[in-house]
């Protein structure tokens, strides 16, 4: 059996090829150049293209990440729900600094995202939660999110009770689930290159207005 480091050093990394990356004429908004990579990604067929990782970090400064699915892009704010209950909702609280990464391997791209989670009203936490399938409402509503289980039976149960409620009562909302807009404060593009010609730009946000530039490999 081949040792790790030879499996993995036989493994091929961006072999591409992938699209080109014009970084002439770049968008005023990180957020509108993120929507033209995103649309390509649609386009490309890439699985899951709105699923991005969040990290934050909790009381004793140790990072923690985990995948979750992008809401909505405004005005280069980048939206997502959690329960405020939840390991991750805990961390917001206590600091609310995180950052977001999208990585499309078929394409070679990556976004990375560095920012502010700010809690949505709850009229507008309340329209997302509404929006969610009832098996994912009925989910929420059970309330024991990264909490311990001590039995898997328990949670059969519990989701049983809360797929009853929410046929009951369709407008149910968890009082814990809440919509956060990450708002940038800078946000970088990386177009990966198969001789490691990596094209990286990079916008900060300074006072009202962006400015960009390229940086090194």
């Amino acid at each position: 059996m081949k040792q790790t480091k030879d499996l993995l050093r036989n493994l091929k990394s961006l072999a591409g090829p992938f699209p080109d990356f014009h970084i002439k004429d770049l968008p005023e908004y990180p957020s509108d150049l993120f929507m033209e990579w995103l649309y390509v990604a649609i386009e490309k067929g890439i699985h899951e293209p709105h699923a991005m990782t969040l990290s934050t970090v909790d009381k004793a400064g140790a990072p923690d990440a985990r995948v979750l699915i992008l809401k909505d892009v405004i005005n280069n704010g980048w939206y997502f729900a959690t329960s405020t209950t939840s390991r991750k909702g805990e961390q917001l609280n206590f600091n609310p600094k995180v950052a977001l990464t999208f990585y499309w391997s078929e394409i070679g791209r990556q976004v990375r995202i560095r920012g502010v989670a700010t809690e949505m009203p709850s009229e507008t936490s309340s329209n997302d939660f509404l929006k969610r399938s009832s098996g994912a409402r009925a989910m929420a509503l059970i309330g024991h999110q990264s909490k311990e289980m001590m039995q898997r039976e328990n949670l059969d149960e519990a989701l049983l009770k809360t797929k009853e409620l929410v046929k009951e009562v369709p407008d149910i909302i968890s009082p814990t689930w809440k919509l956060y807009a990450v708002y940038a404060e800078e946000v970088e593009f990386w177009q990966g290159d198969p001789e490691r010609k990596h094209i990286r730009v990079q916008y900060q946000r300074k006072d009202d207005y962006w400015v960009h530039r390229l940086l090194w490999p």
